[in-house]
């Protein structure tokens, strides 16, 4: 008799076997682990020369949730594009639909590596962050912890629709870059959105980054109420739920050829 398998023992056994991939990938790596890592110190030494008192921000409140969207993007977004061209080129992902496995668990098999590595990581950038910058215990915790799991479900539905219209795994390397942009610019990473004109922090409070990164300052600010929070929290959802349709939809499991 054959074992009787789950959900999740099956996206479990793909999970592995993606991080083991992920393992011999030097350039994935480098750009996942180490790119996160450096681009925090860019952005304090920006915040420094930022009036932030006006606005009730610190340079930490600024510093640490950039940290954590530069992991997102990076680790979990940028990333996951990477591995699901490549899977899908490779036609892995063509006989994984073979098998026991439905297309959801593939990609969230697919999906947990980077995940799990993008959760670690901003884990550790806020707790070093909060040392090195001295900055109290959050006030709202429980916003931080919203975002940063909105975020990851969010970066990954994204991911997925990137690499539907991403044709090769060079471009793999090219198609993520406006959305990284985008963000790294407009979604108050770099610069919060209370020091931007009122119409165009108005706009940018619609990027798909841009609620995550206000949850997780809110956490740590403690400035951002229950009724301020729903609109973040529904932006997110909303990017989330566009990405999963749109994956459903069009998202392709062979090259074309």
């Amino acid at each position: 008799m054959s074992a009787t398998t789950t959900p999740a023992s099956r996206m479990a056994a793909l999970a592995r076997a993606e991080l083991t991939l992920l393992g011999r990938s030097r350039g994935t790596l480098v750009a996942a682990l180490f790119v996160p890592l450096v681009l925090p110190v860019s952005v304090r030494s920006a915040a420094e020369k930022m009036d932030l008192d006006e606005a009730g921000l610190t340079v930490g409140t600024v510093v640490l949730p950039a940290a954590i969207g530069f992991s997102l993007l990076f680790a979990v977004y940028g990333a996951l594009v990477g591995v699901l061209v490549a899977r899908r080129e490779e036609l892995v992902l063509k006989r994984l639909r073979t098998g026991e496995l439905r297309d959801a668990e593939i990609l969230a098999g697919s999906a947990l590596p980077a995940g799990a590595t993008g959760l670690a990581q901003s884990l550790l950038l806020a707790a070093g962050c909060a040392a090195l910058l001295d900055m109290p215990a959050p006030p709202a915790p429980h916003l931080a912890v919203v975002g940063l799991l909105s975020g990851l479900v969010m970066c990954a539905s994204l991911a997925a629709l990137t690499a539907t219209f991403t044709r090769t795994t060079e471009s793999a390397q090219v198609t993520p870059m406006p959305l990284m942009l985008v963000s790294m610019l407009g979604s108050g990473m770099t610069v919060p959105l209370e020091l931007l004109p009122d119409r165009l922090a108005s706009f940018c409070e619609l990027l798909p980054l841009t609620p995550v990164i206000t949850l997780v300052r809110g956490g740590w600010t403690g400035d951002l109420s229950a009724y301020e929070a729903v609109g973040p929290v529904l932006t997110a959802l909303a990017w989330t739920a566009l990405g999963v349709f749109a994956v459903q939809r069009w998202f392709r499991w062979e090259p074309r050829r």
